[in-house]
């Protein structure tokens, strides 16, 4: 896992525009609707990057929740930075499949 001065310079290099993404257990609570009307706008606007960051055990740098445009919380319960990875791609995953119209929702 990379330590927060990593995380921080590679933060630095990713572009104003793009959508950066907090995941805390603080963060507004989206359902699947919502992860997917969020997925949905970026693709209508052009969004070319949306970053999502994941925290350590310690949680994310006070810098890099600071340059996130919002903050999301995948469950009031903590989860290990691996299984959090785990259900983000899952709901993407579930978000593009409804946009698309395909069955893997219902």
């Amino acid at each position: 896992m990379e330590d927060d001065a990593g995380l921080l310079r590679r933060l630095g290099s990713v572009p104003g525009s793009t959508d950066v993404i907090a995941l805390e257990v603080a963060g507004e609570a989206w359902d699947t609707a919502g992860l997917t009307r969020f997925v949905e706008e970026a693709m209508v606007r052009g969004t070319r990057t949306v970053v999502f960051l994941i925290g350590g055990s310690d949680g994310l740098p006070g810098a890099a929740v600071a340059r996130a445009t919002r903050r999301l919380s995948l469950s009031a319960m903590t989860l290990p930075h691996r299984l959090a990875r785990i259900v983000l791609v899952e709901q993407l995953y579930r978000a593009v499949s409804i946009i698309k119209g395909e069955p893997y929702h219902r």
